[in-house]
């Protein structure tokens, strides 16, 4: 595991953490690799039954590291590295329930991976924003898509066309973060938060997770459908039926 990225596991949460602080935790080809790492190493512990994205250091993250595409031989060589190392798709495939606590900047990939997210925390200092457009890129790490599904074509337009930064009290009023914590500071309570779903049965968690995604992705019938099956499998004790 890369010094970069820290992956801790204790009392049922895995805690991984952007560990780049004097570069503002940005996203670097290495990172991605290690963030891969990292998600598939909770994902597949059979203690964890809850996740905790975080970072050191001033800021959550403030982006991908663009001066590697200019080390790149073409724009779309650069591009084909970031597809090919995609820490986006574990992310948001965990089965796990995800607390991320943002502080700080948290741009461009920064809130990109928190949008991929359960539950987003925020800090009071806490910017997020979608940059891109501004440096003549698309948001292209996910940002157009779980953007959408988080708050909507109409939420989602104004962020990605004007590019602006927006504080948490904004960001809280159009759903990009769920809470501001003051006290008792945003890593307390994200890993406080996955401390109580730890305390849940984990099938439950995970059903619930499954049914509310296809709510998001298939037709009313069909994702009833889910549910019903996904509730079958589930006494009312909360242990799971073979």
């Amino acid at each position: 595991m890369s010094d970069e990225v820290l992956l801790e596991v204790d009392e049922g949460v895995a805690t991984i953490t952007l560990n780049r602080p004097d570069t503002l935790n940005i996203v670097s080809v290495a990172v991605r690799d290690a963030l891969i790492e990292a998600i598939l190493g909770a994902r597949d512990h059979p203690d964890v039954r809850a996740v905790v994205l975080a970072a050191r250091g001033r800021h959550f993250s403030a982006g991908a590291d663009l001066t590697e595409f200019g080390s790149a031989d073409s724009v779309f060589e650069a591009r084909r590295i970031r597809w090919d190392r995609d820490p986006w798709g574990p992310l948001w495939s965990l089965p796990q329930p995800v607390v991320v606590a943002l502080h700080g900047y948290s741009l461009a990939a920064g809130l990109e991976m928190a949008l991929l997210c359960d539950l987003r925390l925020a800090a009071p200092d806490t910017v997020v924003g979608l940059p891109e457009t501004r440096l003549a890129m698309l948001p292209a790490a996910g940002g157009t898509q779980s953007l959408t599904k988080a708050v909507g074509p109409a939420g989602a337009l104004p962020v990605v066309l004007t590019a602006d930064n927006i504080g948490a009290v904004d960001a809280l009023r159009r759903g990009l973060v769920h809470r501001i914590v003051e006290d008792p500071g945003v890593d307390t309570a994200a890993r406080r938060q996955a401390l109580a779903w730890a305390a849940l049965d984990p099938g439950l968690l995970q059903a619930a997770k499954r049914a509310m995604r296809a709510a998001a992705e298939l037709p009313l019938e069909h994702g009833l459908a889910i549910e019903a099956r996904l509730a079958a499998t589930c006494r009312p004790n909360g242990e799971q039926r073979s």
